[in-house]
C-alpha cells in the first residue's frame, strides 16, 4: 500500500478517485465545493470504486470455458474488466444527474459526451449480461 508524507495514515488516491474528482469539479461545481474534505473523500470512493470493478470483472467474466485458450483466456478478463470499469465509472464515479450543472455556452463537453456514452454501455452492459444468464441457465451452467 502506498502512504503519502503529509498523513502516514492518508492513502493516495487511486485514478479512480482521481477520475471521481475531476467528473464532479466539471459536472457538479457547487456540489463538489460543499465536500468538506475533497482528498479523503474522492480517495475512499476510489478504494470503493476498485473493490467493485474487482467484485464486477469476476461475476461478468464468469466461469473457465472448456478448452479455452490462454489468450483467450487474457482477452476475456481484459473485456470482463473494461466492462466492470465502464459501469462503475458511470453509477459511482459520476455526480447523479439532478447534481449535474450545465456547462458554460464556451465550455468544452467533452466529459458530457464521454459520460453519455458511459450511460449508453451500462444499458447495453445490462442487457448482455441478462443474455449471457438466461444462455448459461439454458445450458444448465447456472443453476
Amino acid at each position: 500500500m502506498i502512504f503519502s508524507f503529509q498523513n502516514p495514515r492518508r492513502f493516495v488516491m487511486n485514478t479512480y478517485g482521481k477520475f471521481a474528482q475531476n467528473a464532479w469539479k466539471t459536472l457538479a461545481p457547487s456540489q463538489y465545493e460543499s465536500i468538506v474534505d475533497p482528498e479523503t473523500w474522492f480517495t475512499n470512493l476510489g478504494v470503493e470504486a476498485e473493490n467493485s470493478v474487482d467484485s464486477l470483472s469476476v461475476q461478468i467474466a464468469g466461469h473457465d470455458t472448456p478448452g479455452e485458450t490462454y489468450l483467450e483466456k487474457v482477452g476475456r478478463l481484459t473485456s470482463a474488466k473494461n466492462q466492470a470499469e465502464e459501469i462503475v465509472r458511470a453509477e459511482m464515479l459520476t455526480p447523479p444527474p439532478e447534481d449535474q450543472e450545465e456547462p458554460e455556452e464556451d465550455e468544452p463537453s467533452i466529459l458530457g459526451e464521454h459520460l453519455e456514452f458511459m450511460k449508453e454501455m451500462k444499458v447495453l452492459q445490462r442487457d448482455l449480461m441478462e443474455q449471457l444468464n438466461r444462455e448459461e441457465m439454458e445450458r444448465g451452467l447456472n443453476p
